[in-house]
């Protein structure tokens, strides 16, 4: 008998809610239907401005509701494409839109807009919410959380793999083929964030389609050791990081210590080899060589992103998750459909060796329908 779950993930680049419909019966994760719409421009730049500001809690509340409405709306769509009910769903597995997270703040925070007891009500379906709580509760950073999901479908007894998610932020997978060590992970640093942030800035465009306006610039090359120098790229994992590190405050910092002009390409050109670069280190730093990165998220479809990343790895295979059967836009959603059904038959999902936690947890507040 099926079960059916529904996903839906926004990410640090604030683009758009994306929503999945799985068939999670047995040991299937089978991509039934999916849907995906951009945030209101209004309800975008509100998000963006508190982001900057760190106006939370105090200017959340309003925001929380008018996020939850728009997941209702995705939500519905979804529905009617699939031709699927309401009833026939379980879950709801709600990542909402993060406006702040601070796992190693006192006290430890992590906070998501898109009120899971509104989203329940407003489609009659059962919603899964504030998934980072039970793992920061537990010592552990809250993310990155699709690692046991990466485990479960690309996890490969011949071969060690990393999966790569460039949404906003960049993390890693790392997915051993022997059953007895521990998967591992982090978040790298900036993925697109940094250079959609500039591109907004200097052009007022959302991103740089396939890295087009990237390309047209040279790597400045003390910037980018400037850039890497940052603490946040020595600390050991577990760690996790966000626009509350790196954001355009951030960028511009560096660039008013740079001895020379740049032109606006050159910066953003050097902001997509500063990703490339610190997610090679990351990698070269892992004590065990894998054999293949696999790529999902909105960055692994910007072409000259992917190439610069290919030639920092120095040959190592880089290729979608698409070649391997999942399709890399919608993974990260997938993922909460299937924490969502975890969360329903109170199995842990959250990976200690990857979050830092003391122990196993059930992750994710199931609201039911009023």
């Amino acid at each position: 008998m099926a079960r059916l779950f529904i996903g839906l993930m926004s990410g640090t680049s604030v683009d758009a809610i994306d929503a999945v419909l799985m068939d999670l019966s047995g040991s299937d994760t089978r991509l039934l239907a999916h849907f995906s719409q951009p945030i209101d421009v209004d309800l975008k730049r509100e998000i963006n401005r508190v982001i900057a500001a760190r106006a939370w809690p105090q200017e959340t509340t309003a925001l929380d509701s008018r996020f939850a409405a728009a997941s209702v709306e995705v939500i519905a769509r979804l529905l009617e494409e699939a031709a699927v009910r309401a009833d026939q769903v379980e879950a709801v597995g709600s990542h909402g839109q993060t406006v702040f997270h601070d796992p190693q703040g006192t006290p430890p925070v992590s906070i998501q807009l898109g009120n899971a007891g509104e989203i329940a009500h407003g489609v009659g379906i059962p919603t899964v919410g504030n998934f980072r709580k039970a793992d920061i509760d537990a010592g552990g950073q809250g993310a990155p959380l699709a690692c046991a999901y990466h485990a479960r479908v690309f996890r490969s007894e011949h071969e060690d793999r990393a999966i790569l998610n460039l949404g906003g932020i960049a993390n890693l997978t790392f997915l051993p083929q022997d059953p007895s060590l521990d998967i591992t992970g982090f978040d790298t640093g900036p993925a697109n964030t940094l250079s959609d942030a500039w591109v907004q800035h200097c052009r007022g465009l959302d991103f740089d389609q396939d890295g087009d306006w990237a390309k047209s610039g040279t790597v400045d090359r003390d910037l980018l050791e400037r850039m890497l120098e940052d603490p946040y790229f020595r600390r050991p994992p577990p760690k996790s990081t966000g626009r509350e590190t790196f954001n355009l405050d951030w960028l511009q910092s560096m660039l008013a210590r740079h001895e020379k002009p740049l032109s606006e390409q050159d910066v953003q050109a050097t902001l997509v080899e500063f990703t490339a670069q610190s997610i090679a280190q990351a990698m070269h730093a892992h004590p065990s060589p894998v054999a293949r990165v696999l790529l999902c998220g909105g960055g692994s479809h910007n072409a000259y992103l992917v190439s610069c990343l290919e030639h920092a790895l120095a040959g190592l295979p880089v290729e979608c998750t698409d070649v391997h059967g999942v399709p890399s836009k919608w993974l990260e959603a997938m993922a909460f459909a299937w924490l969502a059904k975890q969360a329903v038959d109170g199995e842990p999902a959250n990976l200690p060796s990857v979050t830092g936690a003391c122990r196993d947890v059930v992750l994710g507040e199931v609201h039911r329908p009023k």
